[in-house]
């Protein structure tokens, strides 16, 4: 969740780079600071624990005007917040600021340490720019001296380096971090969003994966990771295509189901390594308390309460410890026993859900290790009162029915479970076998949307129907309940999901020519007891919509109608058989002519009981 602005321009850059930190608040963090390099070419620091207004007070009573600065909000991961971690961070007349996790920090602060290097902080970045400060002493050029620098580095990172021995240049290199160069003219930006630079230009170019740029005052020169020159595209950013605004698309919801792969990015971004879950993106204290970690208890609401109970289906395999999902509401009134070492995770999207805060005050009275909170909104009442969170970094969702918010929370959540799971019956195999899914899964999401056409058609079968059935076996149980509120809640069709084992038990009676039943069928163990099941759903002549993975064996007839999913890995199929049922109850909802973002009776964020 760290914040990165830089800027190099003929004005003074220390009003940019402040308001470019005002616009990454959203984000949340712990310190600010700044670095310029002066008038006199003297390269000065000012930072502080806290907010950026802090930052903005010290630099109103000690102002640094200059020309080059590069500035930094911080989510500690590595030392706790104070004045000495917060970036940037200094070695001779060399600064950097850095979002990310540097795994082997611990080896290379030994080395640095052993080559004469002094440091000042408990940061993992430190030894960034102490490395970049010893090459560059070999070498003579900050270019080489980053590139010499980023090899030795694991992990995930984005940087940004500038030294007043170069007072008109800006370096940058990215690697599991984002980061984005703004173009002006006469003076060029760098950023860690877009959003921190939309107040001085409109023209982006985005930073592939081992780019290393050269930013000065009109010239921006990329390479690759072996300082080969490279181009990107130039993008040039409208008012359309803020999070407020909808663009080219009707409905916020279709455009927050298509801002999905882009947003699962964010949330994977800096939390992964090539093979395994960078865990210390939950916080400074999370690995001593994930190793204590003998259960789970997780509780939330509406659509954040389904992301939940997915979860126990993957942390129950994964790290082999019980997990207990509630209703926020129906936790505060019962009588709970609180397991030894067990971990309290709440979930919501805008972290003002006046159940899940509740329940959150009644377990840090009840003995719980630990709470963690999943959310989009860093600086929520949730966030703020919980020990550890995992930012989902979603974006503003603006639809009341939640689409991009519920897919990352779902990504948010393998991600612990993953580092749960290495504690206990993860082995490192299996560890990379999920990593390498997850590094997948965005463009497996684009590959599913590309399917919108497909059920727009299929939508119109339930144009006309007043119910409808969703089954599910297993992990997609869940993702039924998901896809039966999203109908019920903007198409106002009264929708349900049901375990498809427990069709005989009772909802068999509803089942008839009128009653849609939709099915989701990825190609896995419970395979074919579904199929089972859904032969009850055909002898007694109902509808069947089947979204089923490609290989299945499902044929299309008179009662059956099939959705062809791509095969993906087992462990994302929850996330991507979420995406097509999102867009099915989108088109309904529009052929009934229903309010699609702001339906009847229902709010965005829930702050009443």
């Amino acid at each position: 969740m760290c914040g990165i602005v830089g800027a190099v321009s003929e004005r003074n850059v220390a009003n940019i780079l402040l308001e470019g930190l005002r616009r990454l608040e959203y984000r949340g963090y712990d310190s600010a600071g700044l670095a310029i390099i002066n008038q006199a070419g003297e390269l000065k620091i000012t930072k502080s624990a806290g907010k950026v207004a802090r930052l903005a007070e010290m630099l109103d009573m000690q102002p640094i005007p200059g020309h080059l600065g590069i500035a930094h909000t911080r989510w500690a991961t590595h030392g706790v917040p104070s004045d000495l971690n917060a970036h940037p961070h200094r070695s001779g007349d060399i600064c950097v600021v850095h979002n990310g996790i540097i795994e082997n920090y611990k080896e290379l602060r030994q080395e640095l340490q052993g080559l004469g290097y002094r440091f000042n902080s408990d940061t993992d970045t430190e030894v960034i720019v102490h490395m970049v400060h010893w090459f560059y002493q070999k070498c003579g050029s900050m270019l080489e001296a980053l590139q010499l620098t980023i090899p030795r580095l694991q992990g995930a990172y984005g940087v940004a380096v500038m030294t007043s021995a170069e007072p008109t240049k800006l370096l940058v290199a990215r690697s599991g971090s984002p980061l984005v160069i703004g173009l002006g003219i006469d003076e060029n930006f760098i950023a860690s969003d877009q959003l921190a630079l939309r107040q001085v230009t409109d023209r982006f170019i985005y930073l592939e994966e081992g780019d290393i740029a050269q930013i000065s005052l009109r010239h921006v020169r990329i390479y690759d990771k072996d300082l080969e020159p490279v181009e990107r595209k130039v993008t040039t950013i409208t008012e359309a295509h803020d999070a407020a605004e909808k663009g080219s698309y009707r409905h916020f919801m279709l455009k927050e189901i298509y801002e999905q792969p882009a947003a699962i990015a964010r949330t994977l971004a800096g939390r992964l390594g090539k093979t395994h879950v960078l865990e210390e993106a939950f916080g400074v204290d999370a690995p001593s308390i994930f190793d204590k970690v003998a259960c789970v208890q997780i509780v939330a609401c509406g659509t954040s309460y389904h992301s939940g109970l997915v979860a126990k289906y993957a942390l129950e395999d994964w790290a082999g410890i019980p997990v207990n999902v509630d209703i926020a509401s129906e936790f505060r009134y019962r009588k709970v026993i609180v397991p030894a070492n067990a971990l309290f995770i709440t979930i919501s999207q805008s972290g003002e859900t006046a159940d899940t805060l509740a329940a959150l005050r009644l377990a840090k009275a009840s003995g719980y290790l630990a709470s963690l909170a999943i959310c989009n909104v860093a600086n929520s009442s949730l966030v703020r009162e919980s020990d550890l969170c995992l930012m989902t970094n979603a974006g503003p969702e603006i639809g009341v029915a939640s689409t991009k918010a519920f897919t990352t929370q779902l990504v948010a959540l393998q991600i612990l479970g993953i580092a749960l799971g290495r504690r206990h019956s993860l082995v490192p195999e299996r560890e990379a076998e999920l990593v390498a899914a997850l590094h997948e899964l965005p463009r497996l999401c684009e590959q599913v949307l590309s399917l919108n056409p497909v059920i727009e058609r299929v939508s119109y079968a339930f144009v006309e129907k007043q119910h409808a059935l969703f089954l599910g076996r297993g992990i997609q149980y869940p993702v039924a309940m998901e896809g039966a509120l999203k109908l019920k809640e903007i198409s106002y069709i009264h929708a349900e999901a049901y375990p498809a084992g427990e069709l005989k038990h009772g909802p068999l009676a509803l089942v008839d020519s009128e009653m849609p039943v939709v099915a989701v069928a990825p190609h896995n163990d419970l395979l074919e007891k579904l199929k089972s099941n859904l032969e009850e759903v055909r002898a007694r002549g109902g509808k069947l919509f089947v979204f089923a993975d490609h290989d299945a064996g499902f044929e299309n007839d008179d009662n059956t109608t099939v959705i062809n999913i791509p095969h993906v890995p087992a462990s994302l199929e929850a996330i991507i058989y979420t995406l097509p049922l999102q867009l099915l109850s989108y088109h309904v909802a529009t052929l009934r002519g229903t309010d699609v973002d702001q339906p009847r009776n229902l709010a965005k964020s829930v702050t009443v009981e």
